[in-house]
């Protein structure tokens, strides 16, 4: 009996507007996640470390705010440029991938049929059903078909250099704001406190959402962002303060 029989059509199990079904999408939205969490943590602590050994050298807040506004702009600046041209070459990696399978396949198809045919039974199938999916899918999209199976990419669907770019700068700035605004919003004789407990809180949340989407073990995550965060703040703590006395 057809399913689409008063009224209601059948439904394609692959129509799922929104959700990624390749592996293009998916390391894509992989990429520009990574990127953002990386950025805030980055953000939180350099500008921490930076503002917080101005701190130690002197009290004066105009130059605690020069030194950490250029520290955000020239930080999120750099995580942009770095995302950027790390994604870009992973992107041109994946073309020459492809473009290379596109040259075997014009040069010995039928050699390439055979690896193709091969996969498929290293994956457990039959040679049999193997041979029959691998014509299918040739005979449909022939490099999409090698370039799923042999090269784990999606011909066309290739990681977005800018999607990471923007969201590493984006997220840097955003982390980057807190320490910035607990340094300067709070009097001299707490800012100091108030900027470690603010960042601290928020390594923990950069430090728990890193562990969810790795799916490690949340309390060595938090703990690892926070020690490491509170020794950079340390560090540059003693050095400002240091060189606030010997200047």
């Amino acid at each position: 009996m057809n399913d689409s029989v008063g009224g209601t059509p059948p439904v394609d199990p692959l129509d799922h507007p929104g959700e990624a079904h390749n592996h293009g999408d998916l390391d894509e939205q992989a990429n520009k996640i990574r990127a953002a969490v990386l950025g805030a943590n980055d953000g939180i602590v350099s500008t921490a470390g930076l503002v917080v050994g101005v701190a130690g050298a002197t009290t004066s807040t105009a130059a605690i705010a020069t030194a950490g506004i250029a520290g955000l702009v020239a930080g999120a600046l750099s995580m942009g440029t770095g995302e950027y041209v790390s994604v870009s070459s992973q992107r041109d990696t994946e073309e020459a991938a492809v473009a290379k399978e596109t040259k075997e396949l014009a040069e010995d198809p039928e050699g390439e049929f055979n690896e193709l045919i091969g996969l498929f039974e290293a994956r457990g199938l039959s040679r049999e059903t193997a041979t029959m999916v691998a014509r299918e899918l040739t005979d449909k999209d022939a490099l999409a078909a090698h370039s799923r199976e042999e090269l784990k990419i999606e011909p066309g669907h290739y990681v977005n250099p800018w999607a990471a770019a923007i969201s590493s700068l984006a997220s840097f700035t955003v982390g980057a704001l807190l320490p910035l605004a607990a340094i300067l919003l709070i009097g001299a004789d707490w800012r100091i406190p108030a900027t470690f407990i603010a960042v601290a809180i928020a390594l923990m949340i950069t430090g728990y959402t890193s562990s969810r989407l790795a799916g490690s073990p949340t309390g060595r995550a938090v703990a690892r962002n926070v020690v490491g965060g509170a020794l950079a703040m340390g560090v540059t703590y003693a050095v400002g303060s240091l060189l606030g006395t010997a200047i």
